[in-house]
């Protein structure tokens, strides 16, 4: 059985290309289409997966081929400088592996956005998928038992995140740079990327949690240290330096806190910071974190319902 390679969206600037991906010794499908117990198997799959360490890859990229390794997980990241200016937008690049004298192919892709001055960063869990991450049990019974096709989002959250992607653009073809930071794990990556298709969120940029291998670490999912979530925003900020950012959370578990942090750090970056009420009262200690924003002139939205936090970004003339 040969292995499976598997590649995520990359990014770009000037400077810099930057993809990456994983090796699986074989495929873990997901069938999106099954019920109730099939999906609970399939989805504890997902958290059973074997990786191939130490394993030899290839990014054919501008005519070149450069050559990696895998980490001890199966993960392998390709940082290119690029010497020539490429085009705005997505764009495909290549990966390959050769097993058993076999070379096996396969496609990705990986945005340089446009010129503009928006940057949209997004959590996952409980701020546009539903997924009662405030309540253990209830989050494990939805993964299990409900199909991607089952899955919901909150009410207008679509309309909300398809007007901050085309924000003061004209030109239908032109995105605004769009990431979804998350402490899922990159197990759930194929569903996620599925789900966003359905309900036709943004197309963006995935930067997840590092993969488990354990049926044990299925019940750990999105659980424990939030601190890698701090790491790849501040990195995304830091690698689009002159992008002013909006931030979207929920304040079922960190994200008020892990935004805080970044507005101290990049005080002039930092447009809008938009946090979800996941419960029937609002959180005192949400309250203040978002009243000591608002003294660092970033403008905050604590809402219900997203049709408010539509109202709230017209009012700041973020979208029209």
């Amino acid at each position: 059985m040969k292995p499976i390679l598997q590649l995520y969206r990359g990014y770009a600037n000037e400077q810099e290309l930057i993809v990456m991906g994983h090796v699986f010794k074989r495929d873990y499908d997901y069938d999106f289409q099954k019920k109730n117990f099939k999906n609970a198997k399939s989805i504890i799959n997902q958290f059973r997966i074997k990786t191939l360490e130490n394993f030899d890859i290839y990014l054919k990229y501008g005519g070149e081929e450069i050559h990696t390794k895998t980490l001890d997980d199966g993960y392998f990241k390709f940082c290119i400088p690029l010497e020539k200016p490429t085009h705005f937008g997505w764009m495909e690049y290549e990966v390959k592996m050769v097993y058993n004298n076999e070379t096996i192919l396969a496609k990705g892709s990986f945005i340089r956005p446009h010129k503009g001055n928006l940057g949209i960063i997004s959590d996952i869990d409980d701020t546009f998928l539903i997924s009662h991450t405030h309540n253990f049990f209830m989050k494990i019974y939805i993964l299990l038992f409900k199909n991607v096709n089952d899955r919901k989002v909150f009410k207008d959250v679509v309309p909300h995140y398809q007007a901050l992607s085309s924000a003061g653009r004209n030109n239908k073809e032109e995105e605004n740079a769009f990431f979804y930071i998350s402490s899922s794990e990159w197990n759930l990556y194929r569903f996620i990327v599925k789900f966003t298709k359905i309900h036709n969120l943004p197309r963006a940029v995935l930067l997840l949690k590092d993969i488990k291998r354990g049926i044990a670490d299925f019940f750990m999912s999105g659980r424990g240290n939030h601190n890698h979530k701090f790491d790849k925003i501040k990195h995304v900020l830091e690698f689009y330096p002159n992008l002013k950012y909006v931030l979207l959370g929920d304040d079922s578990q960190h994200d008020p806190i892990l935004y805080e942090q970044i507005c101290k750090i990049f005080p002039v970056t930092v447009k809008a910071v938009y946090i979800r009420q996941t419960g029937k009262h609002q959180k005192e200690k949400t309250k203040a974190i978002l009243k000591n924003l608002e003294n660092l002139e970033v403008a905050v939205c604590y809402f219900k319902d997203s049709n408010e936090a539509i109202m709230h970004s017209k009012s700041i003339g973020i979208i029209k």
